[in-house]
């Protein structure tokens, strides 16, 4: 019985330990944090080589995917945890936008038509229904307009590892 006990004595103390500090990486905190102009959300983001939102699918094309900096406005973001936003492209198309490993989230106030730049990765993908219908209940969407999405798509996506909000 103690070569059980003290083991699971140790576990409870670790947890405990574990579970006491604080995240201070709480989408809940984010979300509530005001969206201030010049701000950096993920890692820093260098302005030096900035490519516009209009260029970047003609950037990506014949390419598995691109690193860059991209400039755009955001049409919409994730109004229940500030984990993704999409930003407008030429010809009134959107992109979305996530962020590497959940590693940082957004404020969830005062986004739309906001200018951001971000950095990271684009590329090409299939986009699942599932993910489609996620995606469109964290933005609001009503029940039928996420009952509309029955097939998949491919869009260009981008994984940002940093954001800043202009």
């Amino acid at each position: 019985m103690k070569k059980i006990a003290f083991p699971l004595l140790i576990a409870a103390s670790l947890f405990a330990c574990n579970k006491s500090k604080p995240d201070t990486t709480a989408p809940e905190a984010v979300a509530q944090q005001p969206a201030a102009k010049g701000t950096t959300y993920g890692t820093t983001v260098s302005e030096a080589e900035v490519l516009p939102a209009a260029a970047l699918a003609e950037a990506v094309a014949g390419k598995d995917s691109l690193q860059a900096t991209v400039a755009a406005e955001v049409v919409e973001s994730c109004q229940a945890k500030g984990c993704w936003m999409d930003v407008k492209l030429a010809d009134n198309r959107q992109m979305k936008v996530t962020f590497r490993d959940y590693g940082f989230f957004l404020p969830v106030e005062n986004l739309e038509g906001r200018q951001v730049i971000f950095t990271g990765t684009a590329k090409r993908e299939m986009v699942s229904v599932e993910d489609q219908r996620h995606f469109a209940e964290d933005a609001g969407k009503s029940a039928s307009e996420i009952a509309a999405i029955t097939a998949p798509k491919e869009e260009l996506r981008f994984v940002a590892d940093g954001v800043i909000l202009k």
